[in-house]
Parts: C-alpha cells; structure tokens; sequence
C-alpha cells in the first residue's frame, strides 16, 4: 500500500500507465463488486453522482465511497434500488520509496532512478463523468440522495447529485 497521501495522487498528470502485462505485478483492486441491490428489476427514479473537476481517484476511495451507500440504501429496502459504479481503476500508481532514519544516506539512492514501484491503481475522471449511478422506488429517492451525498465525502473532488430518470416523479 501506499505510503504517501491521496493528495499527492489526485491531479492527472501525464499518460496513464496502464499497460500492467509489462509491469512486475500491480497490487489488486480493493473494489469488491460494482454492481448491488435488485439487478432484475427496473426502477423509475435514476440518480447519478459526477464530479464537478477532472480528478484521479483511487481505488480504497472508490470502494469507501460504495460502501457508504450501499451501507445507507440496504436500510431501504435490497429490493428498491440498484447502485452502480460506473468506473474501473485502471491507472497504475507508483511510489518512489526513500529510506528515512539513522543510516539512510547509505542505504537509499535519492532521486537515481526514482521510476517508482508499483503501489495502487485509480480511476481518471473527466469533469462532470459519472462515478456511480442509484436506480430507485419513490419511497427510496431521499434514501438514494443521501447516500450519493455520504459517497461524495469520500472522493477528493466536490460532486453534485443530477436526477437524470424521474424528474417529474421528484417534484
């Protein structure tokens, strides 16, 4: 995992480093399930969480943010809602890991060769892309909103909530 803060990994910078068949093994997503609730059926009121910058999000905050809501919307009912995230972390993370302590000027070699190794992996998103999307019943639409809220605590850039099936239902 890595050492270093999510806000030293949240700005896009560069080209995405993806290509994970040339690199010696990449740590494995933490995001257990992108899809949950009832993933028959078909709901009237669709609410979808997008960020308002273009952002790079790691994977732990991507699956923090969906248990956030899912933790709130199973309170609704597992047969009112559908939640879904709408994006893969693909992007792979590296860390230049330096030696810190008594006796690191022997051991560590500075900035020489500070490729990096392979810490985590994250998703890039675009300014106003969807990152996870809530189906619901009427009676689950406050439920559905602040759970979409309680998920966008987690993420390292400011969302909205835009009410794209069921406008009328809403109001």
């Amino acid at each position: 995992m890595t050492r270093k803060p999510a806000i030293m990994y949240r700005e896009v910078k560069g080209m995405a480093y993806t290509r994970k068949e040339y690199m010696g093994g990449v740590p494995n997503s933490r995001i257990s399930q992108f899809d949950m609730g009832n993933l028959k059926d078909e709901f009237p009121i669709t609410l979808t969480l997008k960020c308002e910058n273009r952002v790079q999000i790691r994977h732990t905050s991507l699956e923090a943010g969906r248990i956030a809501a899912n933790r709130l919307l199973t309170k609704a009912g597992i047969a009112n809602y559908h939640l879904k995230l709408r994006a893969y972390p693909h992007v792979v993370l590296r860390e230049n890991k330096l030696a810190t302590g008594a006796g690191a000027d022997r051991v560590s070699s500075g900035m020489r060769h500070a490729f990096g190794k392979n810490v985590g992996t994250a998703a890039r998103f675009e300014r106003n892309q969807a990152i996870m999307t809530v189906s619901c019943t009427r009676p689950a639409f406050d439920t559905a909103k602040l759970a979409l809220w309680k998920a966008s605590m987690k993420y390292p850039t400011p969302c909205y909530i835009d009410v794209e099936k069921g406008k009328d239902l809403v109001l």
